[in-house]
């Protein structure tokens, strides 16, 4: 089931609704410089038995202090070689490809005016980041083992399903949230939901490390093979239960973004969660209005701190989220 623009619903009197969707979800629906990828040792991680943690991946040099921009044009060959080595079958043509990028400078120009009517001003680096990441490579059906990259930049931003009830996020939302979070290049952050794996790897070119979870197994190994052949060698990802986060990442993480709605914030993610951290988290139930995007903040002390952002209709979070219950 794919959720269409119409059902994007706001979450709460008083608050402008966001057009988002996620993951995680059970038999239901989800220019800066020219700069060079750094050299970091390994790559995308995938798999529970892959633990990377933000220190060892640090080590290598990670920080960058612009955008990372790609190392050769997008091209329709680099497209392709990217698709195969991805293990990802495509039947888009040169032709078809050209199209998709005559598209991309008014979607970006739509991210653009759609931050600065939210914050005042579109972020410079949020913008480099989607100007680097090419959204055509992520539109793919899985479930049909298809590329379904002419779908990309759109100008009617909406979610995409992916196969396997997940879903690729519309562009506007993942936007809003990347500047929401306010990524710094020596930043480690976490996702709970990969879904397509854009989310992350938009971070991925603004942040030291971004770390990735995804419950839907065929899903999670699949896109945790996409990464590498972009050279985004500091994206790890792994299938899990992104309730209980990632606590061999030592240090724990600048910024914890769920991309699906959850019924309350588990509190194992507040114990990941860096002094000064961000807590970015979808909560209300599901498929139903009422969801509000809400901001957890850690103070220097410990002391946790919340405030309602806006609302947003996301689906939702599986596993212990939905046979756990609150805490206190």
């Amino acid at each position: 089931m794919m959720l269409s623009r119409r059902s994007l619903i706001a979450g709460s009197a008083g608050l402008a609704a966001l057009p988002l969707a996620a993951c995680d979800v059970d038999k239901v629906l989800k220019s800066v410089n020219d700069r060079m990828e750094p050299k970091v040792e390994g790559g995308a991680a995938t798999g529970d038995a892959a633990k990377p943690t933000a220190a060892a991946a640090g080590s290598a040099s990670a920080v960058s202090n612009t955008v990372r921009m790609p190392k050769t044009p997008w091209t329709y060959a680099a497209f392709v070689a990217a698709m195969a080595a991805s293990e990802r079958p495509s039947q888009i043509t040169e032709a078809q490809f050209n199209e998709i990028q005559a598209r991309k400078p008014a979607a970006l120009q739509r991210i653009s005016s759609y931050l600065a009517a939210h914050f005042g001003t579109a972020d410079p680096a949020v913008m480099a980041a989607f100007e680097s990441v090419p959204r055509d490579f992520y539109h793919y059906q899985y479930a049909l083992g298809q590329s379904q990259a002419y779908q990309a930049y759109e100008s009617n931003p909406k979610p995409w399903a992916i196969g396997h009830g997940s879903v690729l996020s519309d562009y506007l939302g993942q936007a809003y949230m990347t500047q929401l979070a306010a990524p710094k290049p020596t930043d480690v952050t976490l996702e709970i939901g990969t879904g397509s794996g854009f989310q992350s790897s938009l971070l991925s070119r603004i942040v030291r490390d971004a770390y990735t979870i995804e419950i839907i197994e065929p899903i999670g190994k699949a896109v945790g093979k996409i990464f590498k052949p972009l050279g985004y060698s500091n994206v790890h990802s792994k299938v899990g239960d992104g309730y209980f986060g990632w606590p061999e990442v030592e240090g724990g993480f600048d910024t914890i973004m769920l991309t699906c709605v959850a019924q309350y914030a588990p509190p194992e993610l507040f114990r990941q969660l860096k002094p000064g951290g961000k807590l970015i988290i979808p909560i209300g139930q599901p498929f139903r209005r009422g969801q509000v995007l809400y901001v957890y903040t850690k103070d220097p002390d410990g002391k946790i701190r919340s405030r309602r952002d806006v609302g947003v209709f996301f689906i939702p979070m599986t596993g212990a989220m939905q046979t756990k219950p609150r805490q206190g």
